[in-house]
């Protein structure tokens, strides 16, 4: 019998048409650790240089946890958590992008999250960005992030232009990372650029 991936407790799958037939998703969380993330459902349109931003979730007690878990203790396996709802905010027609780690940090936590996000979720994507330093954006004042250099350069300008980009990352902070991606996709000729985030800070 299967356990929840966050709390170990055995699940207990009803069976349906969808699952005999192979249709229905799988199911690795318990009931009571899903009630325990908070749905945000927060869009904004025209945010400086980015068209749109879609935040799924808030940050609490739950998903702080689960970001821990995952990120930091390096539980792979928790990429799946989040698969159908993130599959559900992007389409077909666009370009995805992940905002990357940097080449020295992907050494340290062995896999790169955002990645393993969409890879769980079936998503196809493609790297264009690759960051140039490690900063912390939470860690830096407001008027530090307004002068810092670009965050990130553009590997492949030409597989965007005039195309839709979304740029997908595990949490929204300050806007700092997305807007310095998007406005190098813009540069490259990217006609609209969107975001998508499981997590609003």
């Amino acid at each position: 019998m299967k356990e929840c991936l966050l709390c170990t407790k055995r699940l207990t799958d009803t069976p349906s048409w969808k699952s005999l037939l192979g249709l229905d998703q799988q199911t690795i969380i318990c009931e009571d650790c899903s009630k325990k993330f908070q749905r945000a459902e927060i869009k904004e349109e025209d945010i400086s240089v980015l068209d749109k931003v879609t935040s799924l979730y808030t940050y609490n007690e739950a998903m702080r946890d689960y970001l821990h878990q995952f990120k930091f203790l390096q539980d792979i396996a928790l990429a799946s958590v989040f698969a159908n709802e993130i599959r559900a905010r992007l389409p077909k027609d666009a370009v995805i992008v992940p905002i990357p780690m940097h080449e020295e940090k992907l050494i340290t936590r062995s896999f790169a999250h955002v990645d393993e996000m969409l890879n769980s979720a079936h998503i196809p994507f493609i790297h264009l960005l690759k960051k140039t330093g490690t900063e912390v954006m939470g860690e830096k004042t407001k008027a530090e992030r307004l002068t810092m250099k670009p965050l990130f350069k553009l590997i492949d300008p030409l597989s965007i232009d005039q195309k839709r980009v979304i740029i997908v990352d595990d949490i929204y902070t300050t806007g700092t990372t997305l807007r310095h991606a998007a406005t190098v996709l813009k540069e490259a000729g990217a006609i609209r650029v969107e975001a998508v985030t499981l997590i609003r800070a």
